[in-house]
């Protein structure tokens, strides 16, 4: 046995310093002559769980590089998996990679077993990872511990706590990321194709449940087949998708109108600002005919620059032809999950890459937008949907988010409200439900939704319902993940309209033009909203603007390729609940009727405190809240990414520090409501109606 750095000294290098201990330079020369000469046939271990910020040593350099490649090659190309942004970065990934190379490419047979990260299941961006184990192994055994924060919150699908395998009397929770341990066997005679079999674990026994596993014979009859292929991206875990799943409608075959996606700029946000003020100042430019293209191009870029399909000097001249400024253009524009910034509609082409008139003429005063995808590019995903009430980005959701109105107006609403600047216009307006889910109203006693604002939205608010409760997400991931998810329906009008109520509460929650009544202000609010995501000076006092205060600078973002903004990884610090805030999660948790052993569960084993700066944080954002995702998107952490002074240009402003506590405490509140949408989910599943299959609009 040897202390040595297990990723490096495999093969022959120059020493770069002596190593001033005798004893420590004689067992580090007896490591690497073992690393160098021997023939290794097993490799265990249980590698780091954090992702590498440091400098690698150059034998690292490229290690991981065949898991990478063709992953951001279009799928159109030969080889090419099409994923834009993949996360290979964890140190686990690196072992795994140095293991399969002593066996596969050295020693040719052998064990590798390792207990780590279990993200490389399924997440997209480890196919390529996936698909050379399928390679290179012959027989590979996966036992699955769960136990993940992010992904199911640390609770079993039927809602039970589901702690790490790495929980201790003394540290319940263990670790925050889901585990797995694996078994790959190469044989010196190949078998082919690969043979893999799959198993779960959940709750609180999960440990004393895999040891006792080791006394079952015959042992593989414990596991389920795996059939990773190209068209699950290879994925370890066995597709399960019921029978009854598959008979609930497609969320296409609620519409009778097909769903438009968000809006594209691709004009380097020319199109979009935080700051209103700076984008009437830009536009107002665009369209005066009395400033010439150079002096415009001097001051602004993005509607300047050449792209493909793009003649920045033809199109401002057209713009100007057919148009002239108009500050009613100047809207609220949903970019990300709780993003809301300002844009500049036109339909003048090609000044929007991709203006989506269908869906500027359904963003009218009282509309609203139920936002799907038809499938996944990330994981986590979080939740498939979201509710807004303006126009949004094509990346609201990844990778592309799908627009379904409650309410169609016929063409030229849009345009006579426009006209006569926002007052009533007497033209009627239909709720957008397809034949399918009209006779499905009927049956259940609702005969005429289009004249009853209560009505109209019914279908849609208990698709959020749904579509937010974990049970649902978790009990049916794999068709989640396959195509448009699919949602069961209450077969009597009572369940129906107790879903859509809940799912109203969901949409208010997610709602950034609207209060929260309770939870960011509007009423009473209570304890636990109170003490979460409170901005706080470092050692008390009044934080103070002027002195840079409410200036990001903690690394939460920074500029990448072609303007894009990168998340980066900020400073937050995990800490435990104060006596405070844990009476208050338990007094929240009892009015809800949820036990004291579940809350801690939901909104986590403790909390983080958020940092702008050396100077200022949030207090109090807890785990569940800070880890939750939407749309693949981890939610405060990416509206945050974008407020970094060196991006942004300037301190956050006042409001927007307290948008921050608003998220915190919406996303608390989501999470609170966890239990109560599980129930719901399955009283509706419980009395499902038998939906008359029809086709999806498209």
């Amino acid at each position: 046995m040897f202390l040595t750095n297990s990723l490096t000294g495999w093969e022959p290098h120059k020493q770069s310093k002596p190593i001033p201990f005798p004893e420590l330079a004689q067992e580090h020369a007896e490591a690497e002559k073992v690393k160098q000469s021997s023939k290794i046939i097993v490799v265990i271990g249980n590698p780091p769980y954090n992702a590498f910020a440091g400098v690698s040593p150059e034998e690292e350099l490229g290690l991981v590089d065949p898991y990478k490649k063709g992953l951001n090659r279009p799928v159109s190309e030969e080889g090419g998996w099409g994923i834009k942004k993949f996360n290979l970065d964890d140190l686990y990934v690196r072992f795994y990679r140095l293991a399969e190379r002593k066996i596969t490419e050295m020693s040719g047979k052998g064990v590798v077993s390792f207990i780590s990260n279990f993200s490389y299941l399924s997440d997209p961006s480890f196919v390529v990872m996936r698909k050379r184990f399928l390679d290179e192994f012959d027989f590979l055994w996966f036992d699955c511990m769960n136990g993940d924060s992010r992904e199911t919150g640390k609770l079993t699908p039927t809602g039970a706590p589901d702690p790490s395998v790495f929980s201790t009397e003394y540290n319940r929770e263990g670790i925050r990321v889901g585990t797995a341990v694996c078994v790959m066997v190469r044989k010196e005679s190949r078998a082919k194709p690969a043979t893999v079999r799959f198993r779960q674990y959940w709750g609180v026994t999960k440990r004393q449940d895999l040891l006792h596993s080791l006394e079952h014979a015959p042992f593989d009859e414990l596991y389920e087949p795996g059939n990773p292929n190209d068209k699950n991206r290879y994925s370890f875990r066995p597709e399960n998708v019921s029978s009854a799943y598959m008979t609930w409608p497609k969320l296409t075959e609620l519409c009778g109108a097909a769903p438009s996606n968000g809006l594209m700029e691709k004009r380097g946000g020319a199109l979009i600002s935080i700051d209103r003020e700076a984008l009437e100042t830009r536009m107002r430019d665009y369209f005066d005919p009395d400033l010439t293209w150079e002096d415009y191009r001097a001051r602004y870029k993005g509607l300047t620059e050449e792209q493909a399909g793009f003649n920045p000097v033809i199109a401002r001249s057209k713009a100007i032809s057919k148009e002239k400024y108009n500050p009613a253009r100047i809207v609220k524009y949903a970019v990300r999950p709780f993003e809301t910034r300002w844009c500049y509609y036109t339909q003048i082409n090609p000044i929007w890459n991709r203006a989506r008139p269908a869906l500027w003429e359904q963003s009218f005063p009282g509309n609203a937008f139920v936002l799907s995808r038809t499938k996944p590019s990330k994981d986590p995903e979080g939740a498939p949907f979201y509710f807004c009430r303006i126009l949004s980005d094509d990346h609201l959701l990844s990778p592309d988010a799908s627009c379904f109105p409650i309410r169609l107006a016929p063409k030229g609403y849009k345009d006579d409200i426009e006209r006569q600047q926002g007052s009533t216009v007497h033209m009627p307006l239909k709720a957008n439900l397809s034949a399918a889910a009209r006779g499905y109203l009927s049956a259940i006693g609702i005969d005429d939704p289009d004249t009853d604002e209560n009505l109209d939205a019914l279908v849609w608010l208990h698709s959020l319902a749904i579509g937010y409760s974990p049970a649902y997400l978790n009990e049916n991931a794999d068709g989640i993940r396959s195509d448009w998810p699919r949602l069961p329906f209450p077969s009597n009008k009572k369940l129906l309209v107790e879903s859509a109520s809940l799912g109203r509460h969901v949409a208010e929650l997610l709602d950034t033009e609207s209060q929260a009544t309770g939870v960011t202000g509007g009423g009473d609010m209570e304890p636990v909203f109170l003490l979460t995501g409170v901005v706080q000076r470092v050692g008390g006092g009044q934080l103070d603007p002027n002195s840079g205060d409410l200036d990001v600078t903690a690394g939460w973002g920074h500029a990448g390729k072609d303007g894009v903004t990168m998340p980066a990884r900020g400073a937050v610090r995990e800490r435990l609940f104060t006596t405070e805030e844990k009476a208050a999660i338990a007094a929240a948790a009892k009015g809800r009727g949820i036990d004291a052993e579940k809350a801690a569960a939901l909104v986590g084993p403790d909390t983080r405190d958020v940092y702008l700066n050396e100077h200022a944080f949030w207090k109090n954002v807890p785990a569940s809240a800070w880890e939750f995702y939407i749309g693949g998107y981890q939610v405060i952490k990416k509206w945050l990414s974008y407020r970094e002074r060196d991006l942004l240009g300037r301190a956050m402003k006042v409001e927007e520090v307290v948008e921050v506590t608003t998220m915190a405490r919406r996303l608390t509140a989501l999470v609170l409501l966890r239990p109560t949408l599980d129930d719901n989910y399955r009283k509706v599943k419980g009395s499902p109606f038998a939906w008359e299959q029809g086709s999806s609009v498209t």
